[in-house]
C-alpha cells in the first residue's frame, strides 16, 4: 500500500447492527451509536432493550483529513441519569480512500483479527459502480460487543449515487 495521503471528502457510514453488546441495565441496554471526527458528531436512533440491535441507518460525516480515524462509540440511553458507555472503536478508512482515489483493482481483501486489533473483518469491493468497505469492529474498553458497518468514501469531486 502506498503512503497515506490526506484527503477531504464525505464518509457515508451505514451502521448495520451490533452483536452481543454489553448489558448496562438489568433488563438489557438501549444502545445507540455516535460517530465523531474533530469537527462533527452524528448519532443513530436508540434501539430499546436489545443487545443485538439492528440500526440499518445511514450517517454522513464531512472529513477534513482522511488519515484521521473516525471514533465510534456505543452508549446505553438512560432516561433519568447520564448515558452509560458500552464500548468504542476507531474506524480507519484509509484503504477505502486509496481504493477510490487511485482506482485500485486489488480490492476485495478480507482481514480477520489483524494482530489483535479491533478489526474482525474488513472487505473492500465494488458494488453497482460504488466502492464499499464492509467492516466488523470489536469494541474496546468493554467485556464484549461488535458493530457491523458499511463505509463509502465520497471524494470532494464525487457525487452521491
Amino acid at each position: 500500500m502506498s503512503s497515506a495521503r490526506s484527503r477531504a471528502g464525505t464518509l457515508k457510514v451505514r451502521v448495520i447492527r451490533g452483536r452481543n453488546l454489553a448489558m448496562r441495565d438489568i433488563r438489557g441496554s438501549d444502545p445507540y451509536v455516535v460517530l465523531s471526527t474533530k469537527n462533527e458528531k452524528v448519532k443513530t436512533k436508540v434501539i430499546k432493550k436489545n443487545i443485538n440491535p439492528e440500526w440499518n441507518e445511514d450517517l454522513t460525516l464531512y472529513v477534513q483529513d482522511s488519515t484521521d480515524p473516525v471514533l465510534l462509540e456505543v452508549f446505553d440511553k438512560d432516561w433519568i441519569t447520564r448515558d452509560d458507555p458500552i464500548g468504542r472503536a476507531n474506524i480507519n478508512f484509509q484503504a477505502l480512500v486509496e481504493a477510490v482515489e487511485y482506482e485500485r483493482h486489488e480490492i476485495g481483501t478480507v482481514h480477520l483479527g489483524l494482530n489483535g486489533s479491533q478489526v474482525i473483518k474488513s472487505e473492500i469491493h465494488r458494488h453497482h459502480g460504488r466502492v464499499i468497505q464492509e467492516i466488523i469492529l470489536r469494541l474496546e474498553n468493554v467485556e464484549c460487543g461488535e458493530v457491523e458497518l458499511q463505509l463509502e468514501w465520497i471524494g470532494t469531486r464525487g457525487a452521491w449515487r
